[in-house]
C-alpha cells in the first residue's frame, strides 16, 4: 500500500524537529502539532503553557501569533480556538482531560469551541446546553452537525437573554487580557485597565447569577 503523502507543514516541522533534542518542550510542542487531529488536547495545552511562559520568545520568535504561523503553522485564530476549548474542557469536562488516552477520536476542538460558547456567550438554557453537549461528548456527532444544531438553537431563543451580552462582553475582555498580556510594548497601566474592567464585568455576572438563584429560592417556597 502507497504510503500518503506528506504536506507541506509536515515536512516543515519535521525539518525543524531534526535540529532539536527529542523530549524537550520545543520539540514535543512541534510533535503534537504533527500530530493534530488526534491530539488537539494535548496540543492545546501546550501552547496554553507556550503563550502563558512565553517560550516563544526564548526559540526567536517576537510574538505568539509569529511563532504559531511560522513554526507550528496554524494561525492564531485556531492557536486560540485550541487553547480556549482546553481550558473549557479544564474546567467543564475534567473527566473527559483524565480519559484522553482512551478516547480516539476525540471530540472536534471545534464542537468544544461551540459548547464553550453556548454555556459562556450565547445563553443556551440548561436543557438546550445538554442536548448539544450530549452530541458533542457522547453520542460523537460530527462537526458540521453540531454546528447546524448550535446555529439552530440560537436562531429560535424567542426571547433574548439578558445575560448574553454580559457574557460576550466576559469573554471579550478575557481574551483581551491574555492578548495584552504577550505584549511587552503595551504599558502596565492598559493591562491593568482591562483587568480592572475584567473583574467588573465578572462582578456583574456573579451578580446576576446569585439573583436568578435567590428568586429560583423563592418561587420554590411559594
Amino acid at each position: 500500500m502507497q504510503e500518503t503523502p506528506k504536506s507541506s507543514s509536515e515536512r516543515h516541522i519535521e525539518s525543524i524537529m531534526q535540529h532539536l533534542e527529542p523530549g524537550s518542550d520545543r520539540y514535543d510542542v512541534l510533535d503534537k502539532a504533527k500530530r493534530f487531529k488526534s491530539s488537539w488536547v494535548e496540543l492545546g495545552e501546550k501552547l496554553l503553557d507556550v503563550s502563558k511562559r512565553g517560550r516563544f520568545r526564548e526559540w526567536g520568535y517576537g510574538t505568539f501569533e509569529e511563532y504559531c504561523v511560522q513554526e507550528i503553522r496554524i494561525k492564531r485564530g485556531t492557536a486560540e480556538k485550541l487553547t480556549m476549548a482546553y481550558r473549557f474542557m479544564e474546567k467543564e469536562e475534567p473527566q473527559l482531560l483524565d480519559r484522553r488516552e482512551e478516547l480516539r477520536p476525540l471530540p472536534d476542538f471545534r464542537s468544544i469551541d461551540l459548547l464553550r460558547q453556548a454555556k459562556e456567550e450565547k445563553g443556551f438554557s440548561a436543557e438546550e446546553y445538554g442536548d448539544l453537549r450530549k452530541r458533542v461528548v457522547e453520542d460523537d456527532k460530527s462537526h458540521p452537525t453540531v454546528l447546524k444544531k448550535f446555529k439552530e438553537v440560537a436562531a429560535l431563543r424567542e426571547e433574548p437573554n439578558p445575560l448574553v451580552p454580559l457574557k460576550a462582553a466576559v469573554s471579550a475582555a478575557k481574551r483581551l487580557d491574555n492578548a495584552l498580556r504577550l505584549l511587552e510594548s503595551v504599558p502596565q497601566a492598559y493591562v491593568q485597565q482591562v483587568t480592572e474592567m475584567l473583574n467588573h464585568l465578572e462582578q456583574e455576572l456573579n451578580a446576576h447569577d446569585l439573583g436568578a438563584e435567590t428568586e429560583a429560592g423563592n418561587l420554590r417556597e411559594i
